[in-house]
């Protein structure tokens, strides 16, 4: 959505989970725009995970403590172990908040808060791992293609980023078992790709500073899950 302020006000911008037609579920408003058939290519691999669960005879589903460290993401992840040696794995995590320490407002209107900050995202992942020993048991190594629709600012800097990132992320770690059903899992993970991205002057301003397409390799995930195995 946007809200629109008197002409002498700039216009905040807030896209993130608003469900229009440039979110993350317009698949068929433009066939010929490249974000969108990346995302109908991802739906289609949900697709391919949910028909090799139905054959699995073990299941998984993990909460990533982890994850609330970046402000409050929820993380979660189930999984069907496919042979002794594999497993298939989606995940999805969500981060709704925005942090501020005042609000300032001009009669009807808020003003850019200088103090506000944010790491919202809605991420979707599906991939692969590979454990040596046997599945849900010990090392592992694991790689899945991932979707991010993001909007973060404020943390180190003063200016804002959001927008779409497709890419391929890496991860290894290990599986503890605590009980015959639970486990704890260990790992830290990468992934590179590419976005298309806004910069703006502020988190909480329409001023836009910046604009275009980008590769990039960053930090994907610190993995502190407890496991429920089926």
């Amino acid at each position: 959505m946007e809200i629109r302020l008197p002409q002498d006000c700039l216009c905040v911008r807030m896209r993130l989970f608003d469900g229009n037609p440039a979110g993350p579920f317009s698949f068929f408003d433009n066939p010929k725009n490249l974000l969108n058939m990346k995302k109908l290519a991802f739906l289609i691999s949900l697709l391919f995970f949910c028909a090799a669960t139905a054959m699995a005879q073990t299941w998984s589903v993990a909460v990533n403590a982890a994850d609330a460290i970046e402000l409050g993401t929820i993380g979660v992840e189930g999984s069907a172990a496919v042979g002794q040696h594999w497993s298939i794995h989606a995940g999805a995590r969500f981060n709704p908040w925005t942090f501020a320490k005042k609000d300032t407002f001009n009669g009807l209107f808020s003003e850019p808060n200088p103090d506000q900050f944010q790491d919202r995202k809605q991420s979707y992942a599906i991939g692969m791992r590979w454990w040596p020993w046997n599945v849900y048991s010990g090392w592992w190594v694991g790689g899945k293609a991932q979707y991010q629709e993001y909007n973060r600012g404020g943390i180190l800097t003063k200016t804002s980023e959001e927008g779409d990132a497709f890419g391929a992320a890496f991860s290894g770690g290990y599986s503890l078992m605590l009980k015959e059903h639970i486990n704890l899992d260990f790992g830290l993970g990468l992934w590179g790709g590419w976005t298309k991205y806004t910069t703006y002057a502020c988190p909480s301003c329409g001023k836009v500073e910046d604009q275009g397409e980008k590769w990039f390799i960053l930090p994907n995930e610190v993995i502190l899950s407890l496991v429920y195995i089926f």
